[in-house]
């Protein structure tokens, strides 16, 4: 059974930075492409970045592109998203998802697996 840890989470003056870490277990990790995705208070989930197996392709949704950089750690099993100059519009829970084989980067049913979520905080 895979599961799916977020770490890293928590308060930041805007303009900061956080990194947030997604461990895995259970799976063959190598075998899976990544995603991370965020959940503010009333609002939709929504698509933030993906990065393939091998790490050779990355995507992002346009708002955080050039802001956040969406990485992996085959050895250890961890996805990581390091995200710099943070907004007060970036502040939700921001929750990793596995997949095997996605083609539709920012649909959440490509994703077989969730983690709970880790919070994010972004004061101004």
């Amino acid at each position: 059974q895979v599961q799916l840890k977020e770490s890293g989470g928590g308060l930041v003056q805007a303009g900061g930075s956080l990194r947030l870490s997604c461990a895995a277990s259970g799976g063959t990790f190598g075998s899976y492409d990544m995603g991370w995705f965020r959940q503010a208070p009333g609002k939709d989930r929504e698509f933030v970045a993906a990065i393939s197996r091998r790490g050779g392709s990355t995507t992002y949704t346009r708002s955080v592109r050039g802001r956040f950089t969406i990485s992996r750690g085959n050895a250890k099993n961890t996805v990581y998203l390091q995200m710099n100059s943070l907004k007060r519009e970036d502040r939700a829970v921001y929750l990793c998802a596995e997949g095997s084989r996605i083609i539709g980067w920012g649909r959440r049913g490509e994703y077989a697996y969730w983690g709970l979520g880790n919070k994010v905080t972004v004061s101004s």
